[in-house]
């Protein structure tokens, strides 16, 4: 078994951003290993949970316990330095660390800010453990306020610093630097070199900024109205309202927390009907203060009132004592700060050479592969060449959440249709920033005759007349095809709020099939624990002949291989080998012929039945000497009932990741959604749309 690798980094001060570096190594070592620890060997004495902690356990979904997480508090590690028993604290530490390097191929250390031990203590704590645990250190500085060439010199310091120290040095993260200083601090690092590599990460003001979710925890204020999304909404002010109405309403502005004794209704409804006003500031939230309920009939309006709830919550302290409280609440990301992930990711990954990273970790040899290393690979292969992709059904609040995600993480460039104010209405009642994504309304673009000219041109010896053809361009799902087809957008993404065939149509009249593939299929990518597979067709196809059935299989070949796994087919049946009959082993028997004849280069083995095709203890009984039984990859089905109910069933009761349907043989990438899908769906589907094109390309 290969050593086990790890990184320790700390900051020398608080609020330096630790949490925030930490989330963006773990998604490098997520996409590279299988099971990687968090671990902080202090942690402050404190009744609850450690932050840091908590999240990257809940975020990560990191098998250790929160007990496996931590060694000691500040108090301890005090008290043994007090008693002169450094060598008990740091045998402890190792002892601790031993335990998790058995079980996990990866350790993410995390240390205190040094400032935050008594200032008695002679030594960085953080270097000591890190020397001996033998662990790489990386020192995160706080640049926020500083000058280039005083954030170069404290690059230097630390340097000097942690070379004394005889602590391997692997990088130095500088977070929180002015955006007027990055290309000053970066010239003088160019012209200067250090001896190691230096991030640069700059300010953003939205993380700092708290969210009504850490409001509500903080006040331990009770929600009264309103949606767990809607807890995202950033704060950017608290508002209190003791004035009167026509002082009021033109002191709001965009972000505001209107703190209120609950019995003001008349600014209570005042600020709905801001809220709903298409030209007035989006507020954040509501608080009722002074421990009253509106009453019952009050509390009935404004639930009719909702469309998109603006949440409302009641606390028990006055108006002046909350406004204060809330002022003190401190920034935190948590496991529920879906905005603020999304934005941290996306600033890290816009700043951070990940390959340099990857280049000086030591790596396990391992083929396994997670569903979060996919994922994390779709992200990293959709980012380096970034396609443009339109989402057809922008009145989904799904698809404008998912929208914002993939915006935020700079995965691709992204066009919406729809009504451009109604959009934006929308985004704005859900506090989503889609600013970069570009909106077009296809029944008032001066595209539309263009497209239904060359739809007619197109369809004319099919029947279609040219009004026909107009009526079509309307429909979102002809325009955004038409869209693809004439190289204005990359891929199309449908499906959330219509059908498959809505989705496919189009496809085939415009797109059309490649000049080798007669069918448009579907493949499902099943990430389980430690292996993707991958499922066709189960989705489009309702019952194959063998000449499609064959087609089927070499498009998935050809969809695996173009993300990265290694085609190994079983083309399934309820037999293996020569041992069953029947119409439909026969016609699995003759499909894989075909591929055996026209693509020989393809490891196919069929019939064969899912246990031969996925266990080697099974496939060493039935086909011993086959390539593919017991190691296959992809999965082919011989009709539409046995595929899509398979790929349920080990979804469901597995707890499998399914990805797709992903649409295959079509000249340009076209991919459906379920009409069930998660906003994780749609932002995973939209990233293998991308794949797509740049494969096509």
């Amino acid at each position: 078994m290969a050593k086990t690798s790890s990184l320790y980094l700390a900051s020398l001060e608080p609020t330096t951003g630790s949490l925030f570096i930490s989330i963006g190594l773990m998604d490098i070592l997520k996409s590279r290993y299988e099971k990687v620890a968090f671990f902080r060997p202090v942690i402050k004495q404190k009744t609850g949970d450690d932050g840091d902690i908590t999240f990257m356990r809940e975020h990560f979904s990191l098998i250790q316990s929160y007990d496996e997480s931590y060694c000691f508090n500040t108090g301890e590690v005090e008290n043994l330095l007090a008693d002169d028993k450094v060598d008990q604290l740091i045998t402890k530490i190792i002892t601790h660390y031993k335990a998790l390097e058995e079980k996990y191929d990866f350790i993410l250390i995390e240390g205190l800010p040094r400032s935050l031990f008594s200032a008695t203590l002679d030594f960085d704590i953080n270097l000591h453990l890190a020397k001996n645990l033998s662990t790489p250190f990386i020192p995160i500085l706080n640049a926020k306020e500083k000058t280039s060439r005083a954030i170069y010199d404290e690059i230097k310091l630390e340097e000097e610093i942690i070379q004394n120290a005889d602590v391997s040095h692997f990088s130095t993260f500088v977070n929180r630097v002015q955006e007027s200083q990055l290309p000053a601090v970066k010239h003088l690092v160019q012209s200067n070199p250090t001896r190691t590599i230096n991030f640069f990460l700059p300010d953003n003001r939205e993380l700092d900024t708290p969210s009504l979710q850490e409001i509500k925890t903080t006040l331990n204020a009770k929600m009264l109205l309103g949606s767990e999304d809607a807890l995202d909404n950033i704060v950017r002010q608290s508002k209190i309202a003791a004035m009167s109405l026509e002082h009021y309403l033109p002191r709001l502005k965009e972000g505001s927390l209107v703190i209120v004794p609950a019995d003001r209704m008349d600014i209570i409804i005042a600020t709905f009907v801001a809220f709903y006003a298409k030209e007035s500031p989006n507020v954040a939230g509501i608080i009722l203060s002074g421990d009253i309920t509106p009453n019952k009939t009050m509390m009935q309006l404004l639930e009719n009132f909702h469309l998109i709830e603006l949440p409302i919550m009641s606390v028990e302290t006055d108006t002046y004592t909350t406004a204060s409280k809330v002022e003190a609440v401190r920034s935190r990301i948590t496991a529920k700060s879906t905005r603020k992930i999304a934005l941290a990711r996306g600033i890290f990954e816009a700043n951070i050479n990940k390959e340099q990273i990857l280049d000086k970790l030591l790596e396990s040899r391992t083929k396994i592969m997670t569903p979060m290393m996919f994922t994390y690979t779709l992200f990293e292969r959709a980012r380096h060449k970034r396609k443009r992709i339109v989402l057809p059904e922008s009145g989904d609040e799904r698809i404008l959440r998912a929208a914002e995600i993939l915006l935020r993480r700079d995965v691709v460039e992204l066009v919406l249709l729809g009504n451009k104010k109604e959009v934006e209405y929308k985004a704005s009642l859900l506090s989503l920033d889609l600013s970069k994504a570009k909106i077009i309304d296809p029944e008032h673009s001066t595209l539309k005759d263009d497209f239904a000219q060359t739809f007619y041109t197109l369809r004319k010896a099919k029947g279609l007349s040219l009004d026909a053809a107009k009526d079509a361009m309307v429909h979102p799902n002809y325009f955004a095809t038409m869209m693809v087809n004439l190289g204005m957008a990359d891929g199309m993404v449908s499906g959330a709020i219509h059908t498959t065939g809505d989705t496919i149509r189009p496809a085939l009249q415009i797109i059309k099939t490649t000049e080798k593939s007669a069918i448009v299929s579907s493949v499902f990518f099943m990430c389980l624990e430690t292996r993707v597979l991958v499922y066709g067709d189960c989705a489009v196809n309702q019952d194959p002949n063998a000449e499609e059935l064959a087609q089927i299989a070499i498009s998935s070949a050809q969809t695996a291989k173009s993300f990265g796994i290694e085609p190994r087919i079983a083309m399934l049946s309820y037999s293996t080998g020569s041992s069953g009959q029947g119409s439909t082993v026969e016609k699995v028997r003759s499909a894989t012929e075909i591929v055996h004849n026209s693509h020989p280069e393809l490891l196919i083995e069929g019939p064969i039945q899912y246990d031969a095709a996925i266990d080697p203890q099974v496939a060493r009984t039935k086909l011993p000497e086959s390539s593919v039984a017991g190691r296959a990859t992809i999965f082919i089905f011989p009709d539409l009932n046995t595929g899509n109910n398979t790929y349920k069933a080990v979804q469901r009761s597995a707890g499998a990741i399914a990805i797709g349907p992903v649409l295959q043989g079509l000249k340009k990438p076209v991919n459906d959604l379920s009409r069930g899908c998660s906003v994780e769906d749609i932002i995973n589907t939209v990233a293998i749309t991308a794949i797509q094109a740049q494969e096509k390309e």
